[in-house]
């Protein structure tokens, strides 16, 4: 019997990560798209899966393998050595829409009229029910509940009227709207699509003589790969042993509504990634430098909380002169996910993952630098942890404006009703977690933190750059 995991409700989580691999000397390629995988762990803990084709081999014949847990739970090595083939996709997921079963996993593998396809998909779409429901009137039958499978659908259904596969997935990404980074396997080529507003990430990366599609650029370096560059918003890359050919129609004319996830550079993406030209690390760095220019506060010492708010952290040291030291010892073996105990509750999902150092913060004012605050339940039980190891003061730095407006394009942030920010003063928020101050990122400072890059601020703002879904598209965790 699978035990059920739990991700802690009071933290973010993305939807997924994606790996594609096209190794042009006939090389297999499933345990570089493990390795990468393991490299995207952090983007999702709930299933994962890895799907390859011999290029030389039968046309449509697809080997795959996936399920339930984490890339070292799902995959053996006797699994890895049975999935033979040069070309392949990979993917690591949580779950923002759609339920957590083994049936949601992908790759999903579609055989259609004109062969195969393995489609992996990082986003959100902010029209899959009526394009679901328009599908399934013209007698087609959906085997999960995940707008991935709507995206492969239109992709198959394109390939039959146009000459190839690249032209249906420039032929779907006209009608699919909302989040999605997209990589694409048919039986001779390897594609990879974003969608136009650029919401989440994907680069190419080259490894001898094989080209790499991932969410993350941390993922190459894992397997000694090159970053070779990012793919644009809009644009469709087609790798073939011919190389990459480029297709920018549906790039937007003006770049600037172009709206990528702020939250890759403050949250969800590892550290050591670059985004479109901009490293992570630095984004989280000025962040926090940001914090100590516009929320300046005595103290004696300045911490992160694992492993989002460590950077920031060091950012707001740098910038003020206080210490930087680490207050919270993390329990490596659990990293986002823990197998839910039967007396259940967020405090005991913090309290497995957290430790406070007591030998580091007793008799000091403590600034504790985090990433954001959803519910507030997290924040408070962390402020009552560093009061009880004996901190004097804590005053709590957030390296993002507070939430006001839930997320339709792959961030799991609730509905209003369930954000502490949401009709809240910063002022009664301080007093519900219990710090002696609080402070936010102002919304005029994110601009800084994609270096100028335009990005989606919807969750702070309600400014969506597109109309956000008539009906709740978001799954479980919404109730």
């Amino acid at each position: 019997m699978e035990e059920k995991r739990l991700l802690n409700p009071d933290e973010l989580h993305e939807e997924c990560g994606v790996f594609g691999m096209y190794d042009f000397d006939g090389n297999d390629v499933a345990s570089e798209i493990y390795y990468g995988l393991f490299a995207l762990q952090h983007r999702g803990q709930e299933s994962c899966g890895i799907a390859v084709s011999d290029t030389e081999g039968p046309k449509g014949k697809v080997n795959a393998y996936k399920g339930m847990g984490l890339c070292n739970e799902v995959f053996t090595p006797d699994i890895l050595e049975g999935l033979h083939g040069n070309i392949g996709v990979g993917h690591v997921r949580y779950s923002t829409a759609g339920s957590s079963t083994r049936e949601n996993a992908q790759p999903l593998v579609l055989n259609y009229v004109k062969g195969t396809l393995a489609l992996a998909h990082n986003g959100n779409l902010v029209n899959a029910p009526e394009l679901r429901r328009e599908l399934e009137y013209t007698g087609a039958i959906f085997q999960t509940t995940i707008d991935s499978e709507v995206i492969a659908y239109h992709i198959a259904r394109e390939r039959v009227r146009t000459s190839s596969v690249e032209e249906a997935v420039a032929n779907a990404m006209k009608k699919i709207k909302g989040a999605y980074s997209l990589v694409i396997m048919s039986p001779r080529k390897m594609i990879g699509a974003r969608d136009p507003f650029g919401f989440k990430p994907l680069c190419i990366g080259k490894k001898e003589n094989a080209y790499i599609l991932v969410s993350e650029s941390c993922a190459l370096a894992t397997i000694d790969a090159e970053f070779v560059r990012d793919v644009e918003p809009g644009e469709i890359v087609t790798i073939t042993k011919d190389g990459i050919k480029s297709d920018k129609s549906m790039c937007l004319p003006d770049p600037k509504k172009q709206a990528r996830c702020v939250f890759e550079y403050i949250y969800f993406a590892r550290p050591d990634s670059v985004f479109d030209g901009v490293s992570v690390y630095h984004a989280r760095i000025h962040a926090g430098r940001c914090l100590a220019i516009d929320s300046p506060v005595d103290a004696d010492l300045v911490v992160g909380v694992p492993e989002s708010g460590n950077a920031a952290a060091l950012g707001y040291s740098m910038q003020s002169g206080i210490p930087y030291g680490t207050a919270f010892v993390k329990n490596s073996y659990v990293g986002r996910t823990f197998i839910k105990p039967k007396q259940s509750s967020r405090v005991s999902a913090v309290k497995v993952k957290l430790n406070v150092l007591k030998e580091a913060v007793a008799g000091k004012r403590v600034i504790m630098i985090d990433d954001s605050i959803v519910r507030g339940t997290t924040s408070h039980l962390i402020v009552k942890m560093l009061r009880d190891a004996g901190a004097k003061e804590v005053h709590v730095k957030i390296s993002a404006p507070p939430f006001l407006h839930p997320c339709y394009f792959g961030t799991d942030i609730p509905s209003e009703d369930q954000l502490i920010a949401s009709g809240r003063t910063i002022e009664e928020i301080r007093q519900i977690i219990g710090a002696d101050s609080l402070s936010y990122l102002k919304m005029e400072r994110l601009q800084e933190l994609s270096a100028g890059l335009p990005i989606c601020t919807a969750c702070f703002s309600g400014d969506y750059p597109l109309d956000p879904p008539h009906e709740d598209i978001r799954g479980e965790y919404t109730k």
